[in-house]
């Protein structure tokens, strides 16, 4: 299974976790990947850093606003970006790689604003990320 249908797996487990609250035991596939397993569970164990990030550029929206599938698919891709150790692989994506699967998510599967949406807050992130590390 390509990466990009197994970031699609984990983006839909996390969506059935905070939607239901269920473990991620109980809504990661059987067939699941080591690599899907990985990517749900550092997106819920680390929900509420990945959450500051995305209340803090996505303008004018608390998190609690943003569409469930829509926060899902962009804790995994902020998984990917901030802790690329958690994702395991030979090849890591990067960063404007994580944002670009993100963006193909949102149009697959949320609204047309979706996409435009996710792009602006992951990108937002990335620069955060980058200037943080240029003046350290």
């Amino acid at each position: 299974m390509r990466r990009s249908d197994q970031r699609r797996s984990a983006v839909i487990a996390v969506y059935q976790h905070d939607l239901t609250g269920r473990q991620p035991s109980e809504v990661i596939g059987r067939d699941a990947s080591v690599f899907v397993h990985a990517l749900v569970q550092a997106a819920i164990d680390r929900e509420s850093e990945l959450d500051e990030v995305i209340d803090r550029h996505a303008h004018g929206w608390s998190v609690e606003r943003i569409q469930p599938l829509e926060r899902s698919i962009m804790r995994v891709a902020l998984v990917e970006m901030l802790y690329p150790e958690a994702a395991p692989g030979e090849h890591p994506i990067p960063p404007e790689g994580a944002i670009e699967e993100a963006v193909e998510s949102a149009k697959l599967f949320c609204g047309s604003d979706a996409p435009g949406f996710v792009n602006g807050v992951l990108a937002a992130a990335l620069r955060e990320v980058r200037e943080n590390a240029r003046t350290e």
